[in-house]
């Protein structure tokens, strides 16, 4: 095939994807507005709740465990206990956790003294659990007063099919251009994507900050995958490939720390472009199966947006090189590239409206000049420098170990 045949398909590739996309997750977003999200405030005094286990896997996290715990023990919810199990951390997270456990009578402590994975602590704690709802917590997050009631509340509402509710991240720390980026990101591209993926039928991944399951769900799909990196993308699969059905329950506020350096950054967005390549190989059999033909769209996406990642590097590096040669090509892909600058501005603009009935960042919008840019370009690259280790790690196996991320600068 002519060298400007395949520069022209990939080209109009490069091009037409984000701009189809970006179009799906505006009017998905709007349509869950509508439909699915509730305006009015509900009240929760008047109903029976069940008891519900919060489990918080630890490492590393002596800067932020107590706060995560001492705040999770005030919310309102009328029965939980929290289980924390520290997985072989190298700080003072467990000598905290022990001291918690004096404090915090709802509190129950698990050590694990060898580090074996996220996953791995998240088995452990599930099987000391005492009740049929488990809602899994990073150890920096804070939870809203009624996060919990507005997760289990949606396990009475849409029956017994309901494997997991996946809730509403928010981002803490503010005070750089990079943590207002990810507001911004957070809002524009995670919330509206979750809810458009939603008026689909599935969600490409639950968030694993903030997310209840049902335990007879999770034990059905034998609990999360240890050999996984993330394993809050491969449970969401494993549910749904079950017909487990998730839903996203954008009232379920969770504030969180995010990374507010490039380095933290990059690591943490290299870990979830690999978990999701791996989980694409591991699950590539459902393209072959009609009757998970459900699941197919969202497969669809993150393949493509894959090829994306790889395709846009190519044509930018090409035109780059021989921008002489192919100086007409390049002036199109950069109006191109202004379009759709112009209509990712607008589903920030709409994404942030929507969002602001819970956290009311609309003030930022004209931060997101910089954001397509730099998520663009960010993006690409991490998906690229994520493939090889995506396909080590299945050749490989083994447990998928974690590190304590970036939270960010603490004042």
């Amino acid at each position: 095939m002519p060298l400007f045949i395949v520069l022209d398909i990939l080209s109009n590739f490069v091009f037409f994807y984000p701009l189809v996309m970006s179009l799906v997750w505006i009017s998905g977003a709007l349509l869950f507005r509508s439909r699915l999200e509730k305006k009015t405030h509900q009240s929760f005094r008047t109903q029976e709740w069940p008891k519900v286990s919060v489990l918080i896997p630890c490492y590393n996290e002596a800067e932020t465990i107590e706060e995560t715990i001492t705040m999770m023990d005030r919310l309102p919810y009328p029965d939980f206990e929290i289980i924390a199990v520290n997985d072989g951390s190298k700080d003072q997270t467990a000598e905290i956790l022990h001291q918690l456990v004096k404090k915090v009578d709802r509190l129950r402590f698990i050590d694990i003294k060898q580090n074996r994975g996220k996953a791995n602590a998240l088995k452990v704690a599930a099987f000391a659990s005492k009740s049929e709802y488990l809602v899994c917590v990073d150890s920096d997050a804070v939870l809203d007063d009624y996060a919990i009631h507005y997760l289990i509340d949606n396990f009475f509402f849409h029956g017994e099919r309901l494997g997991a509710v996946t809730g509403n991240p928010r981002i803490r720390n503010r005070d750089t251009l990079l943590a207002k980026l990810q507001i911004l990101e957070y809002a524009s591209i995670i919330g509206a994507i979750k809810r458009a993926q939603r008026i689909l039928g599935k969600i490409m991944t639950v968030s694993g900050v903030v997310v209840a399951f049902r335990k007879k769900a999770l034990l059905s799909v034998n609990l999360w995958d240890t050999d996984m990196i993330t394993e809050d993308i491969s449970v969401s699969w494993k549910l749904q490939e079950k017909f487990w059905d998730i839903r996203y329950e954008p009232k379920a506020l969770c504030w969180m720390l995010v990374p507010e350096t490039i380095s933290g950054i990059w690591k943490q967005r290299i870990r979830w472009a690999q978990g999701g390549q791996e989980v694409l190989m591991r699950h590539s059999n459902i393209m072959l199966s009609w009757k998970h033909r459900r699941l197919w769209p969202i497969y669809l996406e993150q393949f493509l947006s894959i090829l994306w990642s790889f395709s846009w590097i190519f044509v930018t590096v090409f035109y780059l090189i021989f921008a002489n040669t192919w100086f007409d090509r390049l002036i199109w892909m950069t109006f191109a590239s202004f379009f759709l600058v112009l209509l990712s501005m607008i589903q920030l603009r709409v994404s942030l409206d929507i969002d602001a009935q819970y956290d009311d960042v609309r003030s930022l919008f004209f931060f997101g000049a910089w954001y397509p840019f730099i998520y663009w370009l960010l993006n690409a690259l991490i998906v690229l420098f994520a493939f090889p280790k995506a396909i080590r790690s299945r050749l490989q196996g083994g447990d998928a170990l974690w590190t304590s991320p970036d939270r960010g600068f603490r004042k």
